[in-house]
């Protein structure tokens, strides 16, 4: 079973930067795919980044590339999504999940991990 726990969310303005954190327990987590999604009140989860065990290979939802860079640290078993001119639309839940095998990285349902969530509030 793998534990995932995400960090750094808050409250900030429009235009200021966030890093969150994804912690994972499994010391294999050099073998996971790891996917960011965020689901607004009133939404359906949608896809944010992803990333490759490696951490070559990203994938972007659409119109988030530019603003956000996912990445990872494998040593320290997490990975982050760095947010840069955020905006009240990115207001949401943020969520990290991961799974060795993820046949399509932008559909939750690919992922059998999953962290409890973390709340970005963007106030304009």
């Amino acid at each position: 079973q793998v534990q995932l726990v995400e960090s750094g969310g808050g409250l900030v303005q429009t235009g200021d930067s966030l890093r969150l954190s994804c912690a994972a327990s499994e010391r294999m987590f050099n073998t996971y795919f790891v996917g960011w999604f965020r689901q607004a009140p009133g939404k359906e989860r949608e896809f944010v980044a992803a990333i490759n065990p490696g951490g070559a290979d990203t994938l972007y939802g659409d119109s988030l590339k530019g603003r956000f860079t996912i990445s990872r640290d494998n040593a320290k078993n997490t990975v982050y999504v760095q947010m840069t001119n955020l905006k009240p639309e990115d207001t949401a839940i943020y969520y990290c999940a991961a799974d060795r095998l993820v046949l399509a990285t932008m559909r939750p349902r690919s992922y059998k991990y999953w962290g409890q969530g973390i709340q970005v509030t963007v106030s304009s």
